[in-house]
């Protein structure tokens, strides 16, 4: 192709709230979706992978070298670390060269190991994603869950370890739990993707599958869980801001379960079990939440006593149950903290060798443990799985992540920053560089962001990074208000009618980042995905100068249309992040004052690596491709402009562990590429 597609414009407005929209690329959403047929859709999307192979054909040896780089820094036959389950110790394993998992079992009675699940048999397509497992009580059935295409409906395959499925499950959320040896519980999706209907399939009934619990409200997703005990099952239902949990003992699941506490707009909560207890994480006092416990015979509102009192510093975000003792995740200043918590009263926390680390619980299945499974690593730390033994209060080192083609920590500095943004507030920012970085200004940096649904970002370690660091770049993250870095309030003043703080504090960081002399305007490039696509929608049109490249992976930008919307899977649920603008027209406003795509105008933009995935159900695939037909028309200067559909993949692309490294390698590679101008590619 010797110029990029253009796509044609139709007529096609809507009017809400006295106000019509224009929308002349409308007809990029095929009316049969989740199918896609139409054929001048589909032409469209394949000519725009035309136009972007034909941009990165030339540079195929720096792709080809990038990938090289990534791959080497991975462990071909790799494998996690043991953890046991009942009579068994568990773990993974890839084979050189394997896109997939395999999953295999040790008997800890005769040391006989057995394959169990075997991803790379399975997956036979070019999208393959296992969610979950379940093991029967007595330890012969398996139940797991697949995705074959990026849908994210799964199917449950149920059958006796080590042999085929006898029975599978299609239109589930993909989490299975056993209940003892004869039945499966799962979770069923409607026609619109939402997870709604909680079923039991019997083993010896398998035409008849119960409904144990049905959510009639639409914004509200029902997912299932059994706690560590393994004594009771969790029905929860919610959206992003309420929750409402039932519970019930694990050997009747046909009785009627108890409300915990019914919902009420925007109390949320969670519980596990401890001990004789229930406990339970709530901020029905205190955004940052606090810790109760009830009785099981009584674990209503009105039974639950104060464990762990709210503060305003100590964000609690989440709890896990074991025999003796509670585990509390907290974050403290924007830092992890891990609490044991005697159940007695008594706690105290984990000590970690860093000033800057992300620290997590990981798999502990085991109720009654003397010990902890951890995960840590920092931005210059490779990932590290921890025991931690809970009698001698000691860190015990099971693994550390192997980078095969050689890594020295000391070759890297990273740093915490706070960065004053337009209002006042700090905002954190992790940041990782060689060594060698000289901070004079005329540095390249690459700024990541996020900022929603209270998801935080760690600052995690990145094999895949390096190869940015290595060529020059610095890399920082943006711990962004919408999140939830700094507590619950950093979540809150992100959303909503505060949504454009996160978009502000993005700007105001790289701008802080230019003072301190780690770049300069113009020498920034930036990527975020999902609702962080959103936040590359609103710099390229609000801050075009300031950032040179940007890549938007899978960008909701197109949030009115989506919004008022309610044919879509995930819109009623995503009104209590975003507001209404069907009922509000202050949030109709709103909305459209900041929307990507509403807002595109004739202005130069920077360099713009777009994705999406043409199976994706949480941001469809017609948002990214209606957002790229509009700046191609719009923009007024020749920056490439480039969109990437996967034609068989969904929210999170390519599945295969180098597929999805060959991805990553496009991307630092076109990063690249447009410094070009001012720095030699290699």
């Amino acid at each position: 192709m010797k110029t990029p597609p253009i796509a044609a414009q139709k007529e096609f407005a809507i009017t809400l709230h006295h106000q019509t929209i224009s929308d002349p690329w409308h007809w990029l959403r095929d009316p049969g979706y989740p199918e896609v047929k139409d054929p001048e859709i589909l032409d469209y999307l394949n000519a725009e992978n035309e136009w972007f192979e034909t941009f990165m054909t030339p540079h195929k040896a720096l792709i080809n070298d990038i990938f090289t780089e990534i791959k080497g820094r991975i462990k071909e036959d790799d494998s996690s670390v043991p953890v046991r389950d009942g009579t068994y110790d568990y773990y993974w394993r890839f084979e050189k060269g394997a896109q997939y998992r395999q999953w295999y079992r040790t008997s800890a009675r005769n040391g006989a190991t057995t394959c169990f699940l075997d991803e790379a048999k399975r997956a036979s397509g070019a999208y393959y994603k296992c969610r979950a497992y379940d093991i029967s009580e007595n330890e012969a059935l398996l139940a797991w869950s697949e995705d074959t295409d990026g849908s994210e409906r799964f199917n449950i395959c149920i059958g006796t370890i080590g042999e085929e499925p006898h029975t599978v499950i299609t239109n589930t959320s993909g989490v299975p739990i056993w209940v003892g040896n004869q039945a499966v519980l799962y979770v069923e999706l409607n026609q619109n993707l939402r997870p709604f209907r909680v079923r039991l399939h019997r083993l010896n009934a398998p035409d008849d599958d119960s409904i144990l619990y049905e959510e009639k409200d639409d914004s509200f997703f029902t997912g299932i869980a059994k706690t560590r005990s393994k004594d009771f099952i969790l029905f929860a239902t919610g959206d992003h801001i309420t929750s409402e949990i039932r519970v019930l003992p694990t050997h009747n699941p046909t009785a009627e379960p108890v409300m915990v506490a019914p919902r009420k707009s925007g109390h949320e909560y969670d519980i596990t079990h401890a001990g004789g207890h229930f406990y339970i994480r709530t901020n029905d006092q205190h955004k940052n939440f606090r810790v109760v416990k009830a009785s099981i015979d009584a674990p209503q509102q009105e039974n639950w006593e104060e464990v762990i009192a709210a503060s305003d510093d100590n964000y609690i975000h989440g709890i896990s149950g074991f025999a003796d003792f509670l585990v509390v995740e907290e974050r403290v200043e924007g830092l992890d903290q891990i609490r044991v918590h005697n159940l007695g009263g008594q706690g105290h926390h984990i000590v970690f060798p860093e000033a800057s680390y992300a620290a997590s619980l990981g798999n502990t299945p085991e109720y009654k443990s003397a010990a902890l499974r951890i995960h840590y690593d920092s931005m210059v730390s490779p990932a590290t799985v921890y025991d931690y033994d809970l009698a001698k209060r000691q860190l015990i080192t099971r693994k550390v992540q192997e980078i095969p083609s050689g890594y020295d920590a000391k070759d890297y500095i990273t740093e915490r920053l706070m960065i004053d943004v337009r209002d006042g507030t700090r905002v954190p920012v992790s940041i990782v560089y060689r060594k060698d970085f000289k901070k004079d200004g005329m540095g390249k940096l690459h700024l990541y962001g996020y900022g929603a649904y209270g998801l935080g970002m760690e600052p995690h370690f990145s094999g895949a990074r390096l190869s940015l660091l290595n060529r020059g770049f610095a890399y920082a993250i943006a711990h962004i208000r919408g999140g939830d870095e700094m507590g619950y309030h950093w979540y809150e003043d992100g959303k909503l009618n505060k949504r454009t703080n996160t978009f502000h504090d993005f700007i105001d960081v790289a701008k802080g980042l230019v003072d301190m002399g780690y770049t300069k305007v113009g020498r920034i490039s930036a990527s975020g995905g999902s609702a962080g696509g959103s936040l590359m929608g609103y710099i390229a049109n609000e801050a075009p100068d300031l950032f040179h490249t940007i890549v938007a992976h899978v960008p909701f930008v197109d949030i009115l249309n989506t919004m008022i919307d309610e044919s879509l899977p995930l819109t009623p649920m995503e009104w209590p992040e975003w507001g209404n603008p069907i009922t509000d027209e202050a949030a109709f406003n709103f909305i459209r004052a900041y929307s990507p795509y509403d807002n595109v105008r004739a202005q130069n933009y920077p360099h713009l690596l777009i994705t999406a995935g043409l199976n994706d159900p949480r941001v469809t695939y017609w948002e990214p491709a209606k957002w790229t037909a509009k700046l191609r028309v719009m923009k007024t200067d020749n920056n490439p402009l480039l969109l990437k559909t996967n034609m068989g993949a969904g929210h999170g692309g390519k599945s295969g562990r180098f597929e999805g490294l060959h991805e990553v390698a496009e991307e630092y590679a076109f990063i690249l590429v447009s410094f070009a101008g001012d720095d030699e590619v290699t």
